[in-house]
């Protein structure tokens, strides 16, 4: 079967292709775009050949890093100088499959915050939306942005909540405005010969140079930061009366945090979680244009 298809016309009953499996099962939220990307970039030689490799060069890398940051903390720490050498690599050496995930993954995140904060009354949330177009929105550090957002995002939140004493619960009737259905065709991705990685080793292969240019505190907190997945859709759930939403996270319990080694896969199940709350709310939102009106259940 081809790397770049998901085809059921070439399958073999004594040699099935579980990413098509995947791809036909249907039982897990996401959209369409996403899970056809996230297929063929599983099904990839990328991920076959090169991502052992590269996982091992890359703890190799973050182990002697950790090393040189604890002697010489802040000797090498530029933020700028990183998210230009992200938006390079991301554009000459990542494929178009890959690249989308990571595109979509701001802009569906952006619309998580925007919507939990546009549905519990009395709260206002002053957010800084990533939505990046093309590559050179990358160099405005975005990556280190959206981590930040997300620790922001709970700060000023809970404040409030405390501050108002207002709990969350589900509203009379859901605010989806914030919620699109965007399938990322606007977007064209360089094709060239050199753009083969597949996202896992593009994530290993970039984590050492966050690592090394992001102070320890960005680092960790970057790191630590997935975590914060079980809150989102602690948050989501309280507010859609659906914990069994939570199901579906598989970063948790952020007062323990994990080793930074095992970051970039946590990085991978972090956009899974994103993608399928939010075609959670796609859904909703088409129920909302359907019938007229969306109540939590």
């Amino acid at each position: 079967m081809s790397e770049n298809k998901m085809d059921i016309s070439a399958h073999d009953d004594r040699d099935p292709n579980p990413w098509l499996a995947l791809y036909l099962d249907d039982s897990i939220p996401i959209n369409s775009t996403t899970k056809l990307a996230l297929m063929r970039d599983n099904a990839s030689r990328s991920a076959r050949y090169l991502l052992p490799i590269i996982q091992l060069w890359s703890k190799l890398c973050m182990f002697f890093i950790h090393v040189f940051k604890f002697f010489f903390p802040r000797l090498i720490n530029s933020s700028k100088i990183l998210h230009r050498i992200l938006s390079w690599g991301l554009k000459r050496f990542v494929s178009p499959d890959a690249n989308l995930l990571i595109f979509r993954h701001f802009h569906v995140g952006t619309e998580i915050l925007q919507f939990i904060a546009g549905n519990i009354p009395n709260v206002e949330i002053v957010g800084n939306p990533l939505k990046p177009r093309d590559f050179e929105d990358i160099k405005d550090d975005l990556f280190l942005k959206h981590d930040l957002n997300l620790y922001n995002f709970v700060i000023r939140l809970n404040s409030q909540l405390m501050a108002k004493k207002i709990t969350i619960s589900p509203p009379d009737k859901l605010n989806l405005e914030m919620i699109s259905e965007d399938q990322f065709e606007h977007i064209e991705f360089p094709r060239k010969w050199t753009n083969i990685l597949d996202l896992r080793s593009a994530i290993e292969l970039f984590t050492p140079f966050y690592q090394l240019f992001l102070t320890s505190n960005d680092f960790l907190r970057a790191s630590n930061s997935l975590q914060l997945d079980e809150t989102i859709a602690i948050y989501s759930s309280q507010i859609l009366n659906t914990p069994g939403h939570l199901g579906l996270i598989n970063n948790k319990h952020p007062m323990v945090p994990q080793t930074t080694y095992s970051v970039a896969y946590r990085l991978v199940l972090h956009g899974l979680a994103a993608e399928t709350l939010h075609e959670v709310l796609v859904k909703m939102k088409h129920n909302e244009n359907r019938d007229g009106v969306v109540t939590p259940r």
